[in-house]
């Protein structure tokens, strides 16, 4: 008896072992998908009135400012506003310093190249702005004129698409910001300012009667939300977001208050 069960062991044993050895291993546990970004960093220009500036408190405000905050309750993320140096604006961008860019940013061919633009939501004109006492009346009396710009904006690239007048301009001058140039154009340092309508307009209706605006102008462009080549999830959510903001009349809404009218593009 004690043999017979020897052998009936060894044989248990020895199926138990072949049962081990042909067992699947189970399967390696999934990555981690990655963690939804719970912050969105958003460069800007805190000196561009109506977009994005600073009021009286010092607060930052603005009509990008306001449908930037509206986007990220949508999204559930917190947004946050970084102010940089505009002409660096791409650079801060990919090198991860800065999460989107949001602050009346046009789209061009050129800027295609390193950032990824949502769908348009504001249509802009390059303008011309001069002295109420000016002589200027249209491009064509620009030449031999000192012309002022925004470093960093797209007016530098608008007035170059014009080879004609540009190459009569005496001068570009270049500012850190559209401010400056105002207040050099009104004690004549400068005799005309291209600017993006949008800002134009806000700065020259402040002050009635000491500017004004050309019919002429340097061509219609776009406004989009930039963010980085790669970032193609989070620009589809934007995009997702704005349109939202479109079709259930919000974006109108944070229109009408900076604007007077809605002027978001459909």
């Amino acid at each position: 008896m004690k043999k017979h069960a020897v052998w009936l062991i060894s044989g248990l044993m020895a199926a138990l072992v072949v049962t081990g050895c042909g067992k699947k291993e189970e399967p390696a546990a999934a990555a981690p998908a990655p963690v939804a970004a719970k912050a969105i960093v958003i460069g800007l220009d805190d000196n561009f009135p109506p977009m994005g500036f600073r009021d009286d408190k010092n607060e930052l405000v603005g009509f990008d400012i306001d449908l930037a905050k509206e986007a990220g309750k949508r999204l559930g993320v917190e947004v946050s506003f970084k102010p940089i140096d505009w002409s660096a604006k791409e650079s801060e961008l990919n090198g991860n310093r800065i999460d989107v860019l949001w602050n009346g940013l046009t789209i061009t061919e050129e800027r295609k190249a390193n950032i990824l633009f949502t769908k348009p939501y504001l249509e802009n004109r390059q303008i011309i702005v001069v002295t109420e006492k000016s002589p200027v009346k249209n491009k064509a009396q620009l030449a031999g004129k000192v012309v002022g710009v925004q470093d960093g904006s797209s007016a530098v690239e608008a007035i170059q698409k014009d080879e004609a007048t540009a190459k009569s301009i005496k001068e570009i001058k270049k500012f850190g910001d559209n401010v400056t140039a105002l207040m050099d154009l009104s004690v004549g340092r400068l005799d005309a300012l291209v600017v993006d309508e949008i800002v134009g307009r806000y700065y020259t209706g402040k002050k009635p009667g000491e500017y004004r605006v050309l019919d002429e102008h340097f061509g219609t462009e776009d406004y989009g939300v930039g963010t980085r080549k790669g970032d193609t999830e989070l620009a589809a959510k934007l995009d997702k977001a704005l349109d939202d903001m479109k079709m259930d009349g919000t974006a109108a809404k944070i229109s009408t208050q900076w604007f007077g009218k809605d002027i978001v593009k459909k």
